[in-house]
């Protein structure tokens, strides 16, 4: 199949964000005198929004507390605003393969759990200008992944089908989200969690670097 259009998952994807993250959220357990995780915890505690996120790091009775979730999450908000490029930043031979893409005029999108405003200043201080047509994160009227519907209103504006869509993860919501929106799931071994869960969600492929893309997938040039 020659792919025509490709989506991306953000953390652990594009990007290593697991520092500035997990020391974003344990900055504000402290604030609160919560107890802290290791950075490796935060591997699992993210991937499903940043509601989920806080719901994982705080203790059991103040994540069952609806209104102390959300004056959490707004002081985790803006602490993460402030810190989220502090150590955050491409994974080796990512803007290799992005580049390639455009070059074959590949349209890409990033599509992430993460909210809408951290999202957007990743991608538009890390990547280069205009390198991805769309940047859609978690916001209102769009449900977070695995819902395919962010990645089918992607496909829709792209004017491309599942079949002709190749969608980039390193979680298992990110292979089910492939798979629930018919497009070729890529599963790729940089990120946040290991082969095993990659392959359990249905994984089409395995990638260990990102140029790898190119000798395992054929992508129609326009």
């Amino acid at each position: 199949m020659n792919y025509k259009a490709a989506v991306f998952d953000l953390d652990g994807t594009l990007v290593n964000s697991l520092d500035d993250l997990a020391d974003s959220a344990n900055a504000t357990l402290r604030a609160h005198s919560f107890p802290m995780h290791e950075v490796e915890a935060y591997r699992y505690f993210v991937g499903d929004g940043t509601r989920k996120l806080m719901e994982r790091i705080l203790p059991q009775e103040n994540a069952a507390d609806t209104t102390f979730v959300e004056q959490f999450m707004s002081k985790y908000k803006d602490r993460y605003a402030r810190n989220l490029l502090q150590k955050t930043k491409p994974y080796d031979g990512i803007m290799e393969m992005l580049e390639e893409l455009r070059r074959r005029g590949i349209p890409m999108a990033v599509c992430t759990n993460k909210h809408q405003s951290a999202a957007e200043m990743i991608v538009k201080t890390l990547f280069p200008h205009g390198i991805f047509q769309e940047i859609i994160g978690d916001q209102e009227g769009l449900p977070r992944k695995p819902d395919p519907q962010k990645v089918l209103h992607i496909m829709r504006n792209f004017g491309v089908t599942g079949e002709q869509t190749a969608y980039f993860g390193d979680t298992d919501v990110d292979m089910d989200t492939a798979r629930n929106a018919g497009a070729f799931a890529v599963g790729v071994l940089w990120g946040f969690r290991p082969e095993e869960e990659l392959v359990a969600h249905g994984a089409d492929i395995l990638l260990i670097h990102p140029m790898e893309l190119f000798e395992k997938v054929t992508f129609a040039e326009r």
